[in-house]
């Protein structure tokens, strides 16, 4: 009864008495619904839901979110439904109380799989209306505050959860007093021995700062009087989290990290902001390279300040942020600040627009994930706390988490830029695409029109869209190239029976696609190709045969050197056109083109029904990849001699390394680009014309 009437309290300084009054009937409500039930302290579970909403009562939320708080549980908990609510209270209480709920209904594989698909129902259900995160952030931090009632391994597993996913997101969502309280809850649970020894140290460190810090303050305080400025002057303590966070990243002691004396100077305007900004830096001397201006450009979740470093008395570094009262309330409240009043808060407005593109954004990701486990590490890489701002030509600033490359920049314009990326300019230099950006570059992207995502970008690209829409694409891209490969295996097959994939079409081809359980005759293509199924017995299977395929081995593929991801190129024998050829269906790899004198060949010789008769297309597109190995005289230069010689025919070179070597000679080993077996016959005859290369041979395994 005490919590209730604090919350009647609070509502009152804030809501009508007919907003109060529902409230109090959805508390009522709740009470009921849950009426014998218990939390694992002995308390009435109803405590756990009020709790809930007299944290959302304090960010002074809408009755709508307050009551969703109080009923947060009754459909996961309780035999009542979601039209029941709504019924109720109407279908946008229903709408949050459901978008809060867990899936009960669904048996999952594992624990991650169901944290992570109940993740991913509340981000969507995000999408359609913010006030969902709100809600679970107070139902977490309930949660997290009342930890100490559970045993040891639920506590860490949802301390874990908390400091991974719901911390990053109330820093995303500027919610800052949230994120410290979650943070150092989080850590409590996880390392409660470095937390009760640091909580003892900062006491013990405050004592002995507390006549330095009161006397830095007092000269701020003084300064600013002297030019005029009405400013509150706080000195700012690190928590707990942040402090051990330091520690650790930075590989630094308790003292260094408490060396720093840390101010928050607040004021009435922005004007007012700079001008303080000039009159601190007049009492102590800046360091150079440690002034951030967030006023002009504000971090992605709407924070605002002027930060900046000062060197105090014998050398001490001061941290100071500036910034005005309604930035202050943003700082700490973020999404959540002046909620109601949303309409006349140009403020709040821009952070709730930008928390709103951030769950848009959030939405775009699920859609193309694979599954709900790569859409939550989506999330989690997603959720980076540093900032660096980057121009684009037409001077459009876009943020991105530090670390950032190009391949990042150009998906943060738009997926389709980054799908056609084929190179950059970083301030009107040309740049590689895995060059990390920094703060304040103009970036612009060179695309081409048959340009595709490269699969090297995922060692370089940091970004959650970028990572998933190339994963994306190249998943795509390689079904793409599975089904058009799989339809050349299986025609080869059914031409040798008088037969194609066009005529199988109608009742025989959907009664054979429904008991093999494929959705379609792409799927069966995609199989074909990646050797889960082998074409001779799929074709047999298809016409409803069992005779002999000896015919079919005399029919060939021609390989042109464009069929995409499911054909590779074996490097234990690096074939090139103009070499006779075979291929083996692998399960992992699709079609591997050996040359058929290679000793791997032979042993695959033992599955025939695997082997593929092979030839060269006519119209060979591509560069192949030959190895040599030439031996030369060991002298000074002679490496350098043969990769000039090389670079002037206008060849890449792969790779070039010394093997075996005495005094007299080396061993060269070198892989490098050629367009056919001729090509490289013709780089090999001007090889051995070099001073020093006794002998250049192709190596054949």
């Amino acid at each position: 009864m005490e919590a209730l009437a604090r919350l009647d309290q609070t509502l009152a300084a804030y809501l009508s008495p007919e907003q109060s009054q529902n409230i109090k009937r959805a508390f009522f409500y709740a009470e009921q619904a849950h009426f014998g039930q218990t939390r694992r302290s002995g308390d009435p579970y109803v405590t756990h839901p009020l709790a809930v909403a007299c944290i959302l009562a304090e960010m002074h939320m809408d009755p709508q979110s307050i009551m969703a708080g109080l009923l947060h549980d009754v459909i996961e908990d309780t035999g009542i439904s979601k039209a029941a609510l709504a019924v109720q209270f109407g279908d946008t209480v229903a709408e949050l109380v459901d978008g809060v709920s867990k899936l009960t209904q669904i048996e999952f594989n594992s624990l991650a799989e169901k944290q992570a698909e109940n993740f991913q129902k509340m981000a969507l259900a995000m999408a359609r209306d913010i006030r969902v995160i709100l809600v679970k952030l107070a139902d977490r931090l309930h949660n997290m505050r009342t930890l100490g009632v559970l045993n040891p391994s639920k506590s860490r597993r949802i301390a874990k959860e908390t400091l991974e996913i719901y911390a990053p997101i109330a820093m995303r969502l500027g919610m800052n007093t949230v994120r410290m309280e979650f943070e150092d809850l989080g850590f409590k649970a996880l390392h409660p021995m470095r937390y009760e020894r640091i909580l003892a140290a900062r006491a013990n460190a405050r004592g002995h700062r507390k006549e330095l810090v009161e006397n830095i303050r007092s000269q701020i305080e003084a300064a600013l009087h002297r030019e005029g400025h009405s400013a509150t002057v706080t000195g700012r303590e690190k928590h707990l989290y942040s402090i051990y966070q330091k520690m650790k990243e930075k590989r630094k002691s308790f003292a260094e990290i408490m060396d720093i004396y840390a101010f928050r100077i607040i004021v009435d305007s922005v004007d007012t902001c700079y001008r303080v900004l000039g009159c601190v830096h007049s009492i102590y001397k800046p360091v150079p390279g440690e002034f951030t201006d967030y006023i002009a450009m504000p971090k992605a979740n709407g924070y605002q300040s002027l930060h900046t470093v000062l060197r105090g008395m014998h050398g001490v570094p001061i941290e100071i942020q500036i910034r005005t009262r309604e930035m202050e309330d943003m700082a700490n409240n973020g999404i959540a600040a002046h909620w109601l009043y949303k309409s006349d808060d140009k403020a709040t407005n821009v952070s709730q627009a930008r928390a709103r593109k951030w769950v848009q954004g959030l939405l775009e990701m699920q859609q193309v994930a694979g599954n709900s486990l790569e859409f939550i590490e989506s999330v989690k890489i997603d959720l980076f706390p540093d900032e660096i701002y980057i121009f684009t030509p037409k001077g459009k600033i876009l943020e991105l988490p530090r670390g950032a490359t190009p391949v990042d920049f150009a998906y943060a314009v738009h997926t389709g830029v980054g799908n056609r990326c084929v190179a950059c300019r970083i301030n009107n230099r040309l740049a590689p695409l895995s060059e990390p950006l920094q703060s304040g570059q103009t970036v612009e992207i060179i695309t081409a029109a048959g340009a595709r995502p490269n699969p090297a970008w995922f060692n370089y690209a940091i970004t959650a869209k970028a990572r998933t829409n190339i994963r994306h694409f190249l998943k795509q891209q390689k079904r793409e190239d599975s089904v058009a490969l799989g339809e050349r295996l299986l025609d080869r097959v059914l031409t040798t029976h008088d037969s194609s994939i066009s005529k199988l079409k109608g009742p025989t081809l959907e009664a054979f696609l429904a008991e093999h359980h494929y959705q379609n005759l792409e799927d069966l293509m995609v199989d074909v190709a990646q050797g889960e199924r082998l074409p001779s017995i799929t074709a047999q299977q298809l016409l409803g045969r069992t005779q002999n395929d000896d015919a079919a081995s005399k029919e060939t593929i021609a390989i042109r050197g464009t069929e995409g991801f499911m054909v590779t190129y074996a490097k234990c024998c690096h074939p090139l056109p103009g070499d006779p050829i075979a291929g083996y269906l692998s399960s992992e790899k699709g079609m591997v083109v050996h040359r058929e004198s290679c000793k791997n060949l032979g042993e695959f010789r033992e599955t025939p029904e695997r082997l593929v008769a092979l030839r060269w297309h006519n119209e060979i597109e591509g560069d192949y990849i030959a190895a040599l190995k030439i031996e030369v005289e060991n002298r000074r230069g002679v490496i350098a001699v043969i990769a000039t010689r090389i670079n002037s025919m206008d060849i890449n070179i792969e790779k070039i390394a010394t093997g075996d070597k005495d005094h007299l000679f080396a061993l060269v080993d070198l892989e490098l680009q050629v367009q056919s077996r001729v090509h490289l016959a013709r780089v090999m005859k001007r090889l051995r014309n070099i001073d020093g290369v006794r002998k250049v041979t192709r190596v054949k395994n």
